[in-house]
């Protein structure tokens, strides 16, 4: 009977180890954050992007071979940014500080990125448009760019792949063309 209690305790305290092991390990993983702004610097040999916000801040990121660029034609890395300096763009840093590196970049070109802040409405028929509600209970309608991408805050995925559900808070990162508000990403709060 001992035996079979020890065996029973040796095992609680072993899931609990491993529930703990997980639980530190999500804890550790960095989160993603958004960088909008414009181009200053594309530095090829020391894989860094410099982004000037709109605070005047110039947020510096590295990137990789796996760092992809979408809106702009002929490119899909990070280093095919260089000469492109004083378009706009949308990034997505994962890590703190001078370790931040970019997942991905939303390249927007001469438009300037807005930003809108509520909860998902509605989304419309094949998912082309998405109705977001605001605090001052303003509903905002965007059409969803083919390149829109969905950070969660932990990952960032394509919007194609992960959509927008009614309900959700989000902030839209979004441009204007011929008065229709694109959507390019959908960050959730």
């Amino acid at each position: 009977m001992s035996s079979s209690l020890f065996r029973v305790g040796s095992q609680a305290v072993l899931l609990l180890a491993a529930i703990c092991y997980v639980t530190a390990a999500r804890s550790d993983q960095a989160s993603t954050n958004v960088i909008t702004g414009t181009i200053e610097k594309v530095d090829s040999g020391a894989k860094t992007i410099a982004v000037k916000t709109a605070d005047g801040t110039v947020e510096t990121v590295k990137f990789t071979e796996k760092t992809t660029v979408h809106g702009l034609k002929h490119a899909a890395k990070g280093g095919d940014l260089a000469g492109k300096e004083g378009s706009h763009v949308i990034l997505h840093a994962v890590g703190e500080g001078a370790d931040r590196t970019a997942h991905s970049v939303e390249w927007v070109g001469e438009k300037t990125v807005h930003t809108t802040e509520g909860t998902v409405e509605e989304v419309g028929k094949g998912s082309k448009t998405v109705a977001v509600k605001t605090a001052d209970g303003t509903k905002e309608t965007f059409i969803v760019a083919d390149h829109a991408a969905v950070n969660s805050g932990k990952d960032v995925a394509r919007y194609s792949t992960r959509g927008a559900k009614k309900g959700e808070h989000v902030t839209v990162y979004y441009t204007e063309e011929a008065g229709k508000k694109i959507a390019h990403v959908f960050k959730h709060l």
